[in-house]
C-alpha cells in the first residue's frame, strides 16, 4: 500500500462528536501528538522530498544545493567489516508499518485520511500518455507501492515512475538499492539507468549528498566532457530517492570477471588508465576527492566485445571493442572544505595514510588508481587482504619498508614494535604474504620498454608518502602515455571555475 506519508493518530473521543469536530475550524489547525509522533515527524521530513524532480533537460535555474553532512554509514562492505559488523544489517526491519491501521471510532481524522488516500490514488492513476492503454495499465499496477523487508522498492517490469520512466529490466543490486533499465518517455524513449535507493534513511541521506556532487559536476561540465557519469534527473518516489543516469556498459571489473580474469592488453590498459586519470584530475582540480575508486566504479560506455578462441588454453577469450570509460558512484565523494571521515576507500584500494589514520586528501585517489592499473595489467588484485596488519605487511613485501616518519606519526602504534612493523613471517598469515606477494617489478609479464614504463608509473602512484606521490597532472605527462594522440574527446578541460561551494 502507499506509504509516502504517515497519518497521525486519531483524536480521542472525549473531544466531541465527529460532526462537532468536523465543523470546528479551530480543530482543523490542531495537530495531535501521539506517543509515536517522533517517528511520524521523521517520516514527514522525508516526505518533503516527495515527487520533487530536477531534470537537466530543462536546465532549471532554481538549483537547490543540499547541506553536505557526513554520512559514515554510506560506505562499502569493507568499511564496517573492520568494525566487526556487516555493512547492512540483515536483521534490520523497516521502521514504517505498511499495514496502516484503521481508526475504529469513525473519527474525523479517519475520514480525512480516507479522502487523502483517495486523492493520491486518483493522482497515481493518471498516465503519462492519456491515449496509451499500456501506460494506464502500468499506472494501475503502481497504485500499491510497497517495500520489502530490506527497504527495496517492490516493482515489476512495465511499471511506471513519475509518469515518465517505464521499467524494462533490473541491471544490478547493491547495498544502497537497485539499478533498473528504464525507457524515458520524455526523452523520446531513450534508455536510462535508474538508481532506486532503499527506503532507509542512511542510504537516502547519502543519495542526497551524491545528488549534490552530481549537480555540481553537471553545472561545471554541461557538455559532459569530463568522463564522469552523467546525471539526467532525480526525484523522490514514495521515500525512495531515484537518480537517472546515462545507460552504460559493464564495469571494468565485471568484464574482467566474465573473461575469466584475463588481463587487458597493454594498449587497452594505457587508454583506460589515461581516461581514469583525466576524470579524477577533473575532480581534484575542483577540490573534490572521489575516495572510492575501484574497477567496479569504472564502467565501459559500451562493453560489446569480439570473441576469439585460444587454442593453447582451449577457451574463448573476449576483447572489448571500445575502451571508452566513465567514472561512477559519487556517494562518498568529499569536497576539501567538508568533514573528512577517518576511513575511506574499499579495502584493496586503500592508501597507507588512511590505514594509519594520518589524514587524507586527493593523493589517496592516486594510490587507488595505481592499484586499479595494476589489476588491469595482471588480472588480479594487488593487495588481497581484509586485515590492516596483513595489508601493511603486503605493502612492505611489494613496495619496501614503510617510512619511519609515518610510523612515528601514526596513532596506530599497535601495528609496530620498536619502529618496525610488528609482523611474524613464521605464522600462517606470514607464510601467506610471503607466498602470494613479491616485489612490484617481478610482476612484469614482458621486458618490453612499454611494460617498464607502465610499472614506473605505478611505482610513482604507490609512493608511501602522500606528499611525494605523483599528482594526476604529472601522471598524464608520463612517458607511458606518450604514444596516445590527444583527441577532442580526451583533451584537458578548463578548471578555472570552482564547483566546491
Amino acid at each position: 500500500m502507499p506509504h509516502s506519508r504517515r497519518f497521525r493518530s486519531s483524536e480521542r473521543s472525549s473531544r466531541g462528536s465527529f460532526h462537532e469536530r468536523y465543523r470546528s475550524r479551530k480543530h482543523k489547525r490542531r495537530r495531535s501528538r501521539s506517543s509515536s509522533s517522533e517517528r511520524d515527524r521523521r517520516h514527514r521530513r522525508e516526505g518533503s522530498y516527495h515527487v520533487r524532480s530536477r531534470s537537466y533537460d530543462d536546465h532549471s535555474a532554481d538549483r537547490r544545493a543540499y547541506d553536505r553532512r557526513y554520512c559514515d554509514s554510506y560506505r562499502r562492505n569493507d568499511y564496517s567489516r573492520e568494525r566487526g559488523e556487516p555493512y547492512y544489517d540483515p536483521e534490520y526491519r523497516h521502521s514504517y508499518d505498511y499495514r496502516r491501521s484503521r481508526d475504529r471510532d469513525g473519527s474525523y481524522r479517519s475520514c480525512k485520511s480516507s479522502r487523502r488516500k483517495h486523492r493520491r490514488r486518483r493522482r497515481r492513476s493518471r498516465s503519462f500518455s492519456r491515449s496509451s492503454s499500456r501506460s494506464r495499465q502500468s499506472s494501475r499496477r503502481a497504485k500499491s507501492v510497497e517495500d520489502d523487508d530490506e527497504g527495496h522498492l517492490i516493482y515489476r517490469v512495465g511499471d511506471w515512475l513519475q509518469e515518465r520512466y517505464e521499467i524494462l529490466s533490473t541491471l544490478g543490486e547493491g547495498t544502497f538499492g537497485r539499478v533498473v533499465q528504464c525507457m524515458d518517455h520524455r526523452r523520446g524513449g531513450a534508455r536510462v539507468a535508474l538508481k532506486i535507493i532503499k527506503n532507509v534513511e542512511k542510504y537516502k541521506e547519502a543519495a542526497r549528498l551524491e545528488i549534490n556532487v552530481l549537480e555540481k559536476i553537471n553545472e561545471k561540465d554541461p557538455e559532459n566532457k569530463n568522463l564522469c557519469v552523467r546525471m539526467f534527473d532525480w526525484f523522490d518516489f514514495h521515500g525512495h530517492m531515484c537518480i537517472a543516469f546515462e545507460l552504460l556498459g559493464l564495469s571494468t571489473f565485471d568484464f574482467l570477471k566474465d573473461n575469466n580474469y584475463l588481463p587487458y592488453p597493454i594498449h587497452q590498459v594505457r587508454h583506460m588508465a589515461f581516461q581514469v586519470c583525466q576524470a579524477v584530475k577533473f575532480l581534484h582540480d575542483n577540490k573534490l576527492t572521489h575516495t572510492d575508486l575501484k574497477p567496479e566504479n569504472i564502467l565501459f560506455v559500451n562493453s560489446d566485445y569480439e570473441l576469439t578462441y585460444n587454442l593453447e588454453k582451449k577457451r574463448d577469450e573476449r576483447s572489448v571493442k571500445s575502451t571508452a570509460i566513465r567514472v561512477v558512484d559519487f556517494g562518498s565523494a568529499t569536497f576539501d572544505h567538508e568533514h573528512h571521515s577517518t576511513i575511506v576507500s574499499t579495502r584493496h584500494y586503500r592508501a597507507p595514510e588512511v590505514i594509519l589514520e594520518l589524514g587524507w586528501s586527493q593523493p589517496c585517489d592516486v594510490w587507488s588508481i595505481g592499484c586499479i592499473i595494476f589489476e588491469y595489467y595482471v588480472g588480479f588484485t594487488l593487495f588481497q587482504t581484509h586485515d590492516n596488519r596483513e595489508h601493511l605487511a603486503m605493502m612492505e613485501r611489494i613496495l619496501g619498508p614503510i617510512p619511519s616518519r609515518m610510523i612515528r606519526k601514526t596513532r596506530k602504534q599497535k601495528y609496530f614494535y620498536h619502529g618496525r612493523l610488528d609482523w611474524d613471517e613464521n605464522t600462517s598469515a606470514g607464510r601467506y604474504v610471503r607466498d602470494n606477494c613479491k616485489p612490484l617489478r617481478r610482476y612484469l609479464t614482458s621486458e618490453a620498454e612499454d611494460h617498464h614504463r607502465l610499472f614506473d608509473l605505478i611505482e610513482t602512484m604507490l609512493e608511501y608518502e602522500p606528499s611525494k606521490r605523483i599528482s594526476l597532472n604529472e601522471a598524464l605527462k608520463h612517458p607511458f602515455f606518450d604514444v596516445l594522440e590527444l583527441e577532442p574527446n580526451t583533451k584537458m578541460w578548463d578548471s578555472s571555475r570552482d564547483i566546491s561551494r
